[in-house]
């Protein structure tokens, strides 16, 4: 046994010494970085913490002030047993919520509705109104609760379910916290949950921008977000580079549409993937928020110092972990969420090691959440900011995926933007070469996943996963329907109706959406009456 073993090993010495070291971007790594390749014009040597263009960091104290927040992804079934695991997870010491909706609820349907039969409360908690919403954060009291909605193409009216539960508990909108996700145009590239076409979608992310800046000034408005791009197949590359270009294209929308960059752009918001590549993933972040900052400065005028500054959440990536040996996703995601915490993340979430399996179970989840804790404080890593500025290998691969960026916006804008791009394929042919290669690479065991492609044990799985009761379906089913009994359905329909009105013209679409909200129309309601005049949107097939 011992001489196989030695075999094994000479192999796989053999096999090192004629590899091609590569990043996950495909970026070939050289045997030893000097200062010989830190481009001139682009080195850091004189950047501090804190000041332009922030390539180490938006803070100049960083971690040694406040801590990233602690904003753990959870959702699951119905508002009740969702609203328990918040309290469960806030109990734990977790600093900030964050919610994952179900299906029918992302898709913009109703839990009674035929499409969504078999899904409700599967991925993430069913929302259909304001009753759910209120159950939700029944006893969190949302002025002292930062909160993250993940939601996308019914954003708008998610986001109007939580104002008015703030109202309810008598929380003025001025003192609300928190993220809503926002962002259509990477759903129209990667996650593919949307409801109306582009210029209607837009309009509603301005009409959010506009509103947040008067009415909800302490909310960031959108998460322009990488993660599920990176998720669908990108490399490290590709999501820093069309994630800016969203980004860009929000920016350029709310000016279009009569908004000072300065009054919006500062709760602009970034969400980004921790991969595995450990450094490729550090000089990413650092690359995103040199660009953003000079780009806002140099090509969209932007004065305030905060509209220069890159903010971002950061999620470790789904798409790394492994069905086979589970328990070594803890050991993925914690050297992930570090690689979060060097490149500088305001908030982080760590994602249990059962993920690829089923929702987390209390135990993963808590796991999940010690592991941020310990990197906070056990490691050291929050004692100095920016510990990795200045190593020639992170400076030359943060000069290099700018360099990289910048290809690609040349090429998005020749195609003449980012909506053009999206309507001619560009992105979604991107990313399927890149996930082609990267599945080839583990194929072929040029790129070792461990227990997957190597170090493979045949045992049986031991490992309790979260069910989620069938009988969930029926009783939210019933409880919407319930709803729709015993409410003021005249006060609804002529809510729905002004709503229908003003869609037509070109007012902000918040107030009667927050009217239609407060007269419990339900979330299908809403948007089946807006896209009776927004219409639905078809992608076209790309081959």
């Amino acid at each position: 046994m011992l001489a196989t073993f030695n075999q094994l090993n000479r192999k796989r010495g053999a096999s090192m010494s004629e590899k091609k070291f590569k990043t996950l971007s495909g970026e070939e790594v050289k045997a030893c970085y000097t200062a010989a390749d830190l481009s001139s014009k682009k080195t850091t040597d004189s950047e501090i913490p804190g000041q332009y263009p922030y390539t180490r960091g938006i803070h100049s104290n960083m971690y040694r002030q406040r801590l990233w927040t602690f904003r753990q992804f959870a959702g699951f079934a119905t508002a009740k047993e969702t609203n328990e695991r918040f309290k469960l997870l806030l109990s734990k010491g977790q600093t900030g919520l964050s919610v994952a909706f179900d299906m029918p609820t992302l898709m913009g349907y109703d839990s009674d509705h035929p499409r969504a039969e078999g899904e409700v409360g599967r991925c993430g908690v069913a929302i259909d109104s304001l009753a759910d919403m209120e159950e939700l954060f029944q006893g969190i009291p949302l002025d002292q609760v930062s909160t993250s909605m993940t939601i996308n193409g019914p954003a708008a009216i998610i986001w109007a379910f939580y104002i008015a539960t703030a109202e309810k508990q008598g929380v003025p909108s001025e003192k609300l916290s928190g993220t809503i996700q926002n962002d259509i145009l990477k759903e129209y590239i990667a996650q593919k949950s949307w409801l109306f076409p582009p210029k209607p979608s837009m309009r509603l992310i301005t009409d959010t921008f506009a509103y947040a800046t008067r009415h909800v000034p302490k909310w960031n408005s959108i998460s322009i977000s990488g993660y599920h791009i990176r998720e669908a197949g990108a490399t490290a590359l590709q999501e820093l580079a069309f994630t800016l270009a969203d980004g860009f294209a929000y920016v350029e929308a709310g000016i279009e549409a009569g908004l000072d960059v300065d009054d919006f752009a500062p709760r602009l918001s970034f969400f980004f993937n921790a991969h595995m590549d450990f450094f490729e993933e550090i000089a990413k972040f650092r690359a995103a928020r040199r660009i953003w900052a000079r780009r806002m400065k140099e090509k969209y005028g932007a004065k305030k110092e905060r509209s220069l500054m890159l903010r971002f959440h950061t999620q470790t990536a789904g798409c790394s972990l492994t069905a086979p040996q589970p328990e070594n996703n803890i050991v993925r995601t914690a050297f992930e969420g570090l690689s979060a915490v060097l490149g500088g993340t305001q908030s982080l979430h760590t994602n249990s090691m059962d993920e690829v399996l089923a929702l987390p179970t209390e135990k993963s989840a808590t796991i999940a959440l010690r592991t941020q804790q310990i990197i906070a404080h056990e490691t050291g890593v929050t004692n100095t900011v920016d510990p990795l500025g200045g190593s020639y290998f992170v400076e030359a691969l943060t000069d290099k995926m700018e360099a990289g960026a910048e290809r690609y916006f040349e090429q998005i804008d020749a195609l003449g933007g980012v909506i053009p791009a999206i309507e001619q394929g560009f992105f979604q042919k991107e990313i399927a070469e890149a996930a082609f290669q990267y599945q080839k690479e583990i194929d072929e065991k040029k790129r070792i996943i461990v227990g997957v492609n190597d170090y493979i044990e045949d045992m049986a799985m031991d490992m309790p996963l979260l069910r989620i009761d069938p009988a969930i379906e029926e009783e939210q089913v019933k409880k919407v329907q319930a709803l729709r009994a015993s409410r003021d359905n005249e006060k609804v329909e002529k809510a729905l109706r002004e709503l229908q009105a003003e869609a037509r013209g070109t007012e902000n679409l918040l107030p009667p959406l927050l009217e239609a909200v407060r007269a419990y129309a339900t979330e299908g309601e809403i948007a089946s009456t807006l896209k009776e005049v927004f219409g639905e949107y078809r992608e076209q097939p790309v081959f």
